[in-house]
């Protein structure tokens, strides 16, 4: 039996319905040992009373009792969604075990059976909950990401950090990915699970803003039975469905600051209560944050805490904005453009020379989402033999060589009513600000100009 295998079925609630007294006996003797709470009963009646009464993890099912056939239990829905029912069966038997897993068993034991086996039995049926937990969250296909000149420090970042994972023995550090909407951090944590020891592990996603502040944490962290009105069952929370895996919190800090405190011991203590329970519930989850706002300056205004921005800010990744790409901008659309043809079952399409100057010239403030979304848009609506993307709205003049482009559009000229030169600074300024997360030193940086001057502009405003 693995070493870890007691960890991890420690706290589970399980109850025995077998009406064999001394088996009853050897398996809650076996384990309790393991730290798990067993009840037991020996008839359907008294199966019936304790589900109506408790909550439990797993039942371990006779199927022939002295007031009837275990399988009626599964047949009549009578246990939880979130309690696991595995079968014991006498050999010869084996039909009541097959009827049981086609009822909603998840496993089964023939008799006699060693009772050293059946917490492995029972480990196995737990992972079987997490992938159905998994599943019942999944958010379709994952795909690949594409780092390019511009972002090869951050793939050799991530190999660095994916050296490290296969170094170490136990749970992993988090993982902080920061970049503005749409720079591809969703992808970048599933492309660092993917790669990761913990690939053939579930891989739970969160968007945490889309998460009402009612049910978050029963979402993360479950719940018992009667935890508030609609509790009606026991479920388990996706720290639980990630156990072996890994859990991405995308926008951690829409999470209150009671629920960001939580998060933090998980991290430290590796450990999840449910709501409205009491048991602490062991849990090994690679944790994954992404958010596109600055921590630090978050931390500063209060609004996160600073000790879980410091747990968080071990393996720090920031995703480089489109517009700051360069010539990797047409090699990431080329890929998008085959990917989009392909789902679109159409011939694949170049891009014209006049393309690929709008493409470089847009400054994309939606990053690599919009750049998909305007190819599929031209894909479907142009109707030239190359991509022209007429209806982005170049800032420069695509026939003009990229090497004179520039910021300013050539065709442009003063109104003949004159020109505000103290508001166009001020629109420089705001679009900077804007730009870099209201992060003034940032947008300093941005316009060339030092801290202090940009902070006498915004006193004088």
């Amino acid at each position: 039996m693995s070493a870890e295998l007691p960890e991890t079925l420690k706290g589970l609630e399980i109850l025995i319905i077998e009406d064999e007294v001394l088996l009853r006996k050897q398996l809650t003797a076996q384990l309790e040992r393991l730290g798990m709470e067993v009840t037991g009963t020996g008839t359907l009646a008294g199966a019936r009373q304790l589900i109506s009464d408790m909550s439990f993890d797993f039942a371990l099912l006779d199927v022939n009792l002295p007031d009837g056939r275990g399988t009626d239990l599964l047949r009549e829905g009578a246990f939880a969604p979130n309690t696991g029912a595995v079968v014991m069966t006498a050999n010869g038997e084996v039909g009541g075990a097959v009827e049981a897993m086609r009822l909603g068993a998840v496993d089964y034991l023939v008799k006699p059976f060693d009772v050293l086996e059946l917490p492995l039995v029972i480990n196995r049926a737990r992972r079987s909950k997490q992938e159905s937990r998994a599943a019942e969250h999944q958010r379709g296909e994952q795909s690949g990401f594409f780092f390019g000149s511009a972002l090869a420090d951050l793939e050799g970042q991530l190999e660095r950090i994916l050296a490290a994972d296969r170094r170490m023995q136990g749970p992993l550090p988090p993982v902080l990915i920061q970049g503005e909407t749409g720079t591809g951090k969703t992808t970048i944590a599933r492309w660092l699970h993917q790669q990761s020891p913990r690939s053939e592990a579930p891989l739970i996603e969160v968007n945490c803003s889309a998460l009402p502040e009612t049910l978050a944490e029963s979402e993360l962290f479950g719940h018992e039975r009667g935890a508030f009105t609609d509790a009606r069952t026991a479920r388990m929370g996706l720290f639980e469905a990630a156990h072996g895996g890994t859990l991405f919190l995308d926008e951690l800090p829409s999470l209150s600051l009671p629920l960001q405190a939580k998060v933090l011991t998980v991290i430290e203590d590796h450990r999840i209560r449910r709501v409205g329970g009491n048991k602490p519930i062991a849990t090994d989850v690679r944790l994954i944050a992404a958010t596109n706002r600055e921590l630090r300056q978050l931390t500063a205004n209060g609004a996160f805490r600073e000790d879980l921005f410091h747990r968080l800010d071990l393996y720090r990744v920031t995703l480089t904005p489109l517009r700051q790409r360069g010539q990797d901008i047409l090699k990431l659309a080329e890929l998008l453009i085959q990917r989009l043809c392909r789902r679109h079952r159409l011939p694949a399409k170049g891009v014209s020379t006049s393309g690929k100057q709008r493409l470089l010239s847009y400054p994309w403030p939606g990053n690599v989402r919009e750049l998909s979304h305007e190819l599929e848009r031209a894909i479907v609506f142009e109707d030239h033999d190359e991509l022209a993307f007429d209806n982005l709205q170049s800032p420069i003049d695509p026939a003009k060589p990229m090497e004179s482009a520039a910021w300013l559009n050539p065709s442009f000229s003063f109104p003949p009513e004159g020109f505000s030169l103290e508001q166009a600074i001020g629109t420089f300024v705001q679009h900077a600000l804007k730009q870099s997360g209201n992060n003034v030193s940032a947008a300093a940086r941005l316009l060339g100009v030092s801290r202090d001057y940009l902070r006498y502009r915004l006193k004088g405003k």
